[in-house]
């Protein structure tokens, strides 16, 4: 599975962004789905993850609320929706595919990441 993430970019406080993940090669079919970030001098976190089909959705704490995550498993998408961001959402946002929960040493695929800036 080749997963690429898009959608990042540079926003201020309080604005909204909306990432995406697209599999150019494979299937999302059967992979819990989720999107990581690291910070500068920070270790990679998890931020939502979506079980397979799509029933079971979770999220970090600082995210509650605010972040979305979807999947759309006819075109083999995951989004995560940001609303109200922080400067403290800054990182590079990863996709990762996984047959369960993935953790930041647990996961079998990749997306190659996209920068978000948030600027306050």
């Amino acid at each position: 599975v080749q997963l690429q993430a898009s959608g990042g970019g540079l926003v201020q406080a309080g604005e909204s962004l909306r990432l995406s993940c697209a599999t150019s090669e494979g299937t999302l079919s059967y992979y819990y789905m989720g999107w990581f970030r690291q910070a500068p001098g920070k270790e990679r976190e998890f931020v939502a993850g979506i079980s397979w089909p799509g029933t079971k959705k979770e999220y970090v704490g600082s995210v509650k609320g605010r972040f979305t995550i979807s999947r759309d498993n006819t075109r083999h998408t995951v989004d995560l929706q940001m609303n109200n961001l922080k400067a403290e959402d800054t990182g590079i946002y990863y996709c990762a595919a996984n047959r369960n929960v993935p953790t930041s040493t647990r996961v079998a695929f990749w997306g190659q990441g996209t920068q978000v800036t948030v600027s306050s």
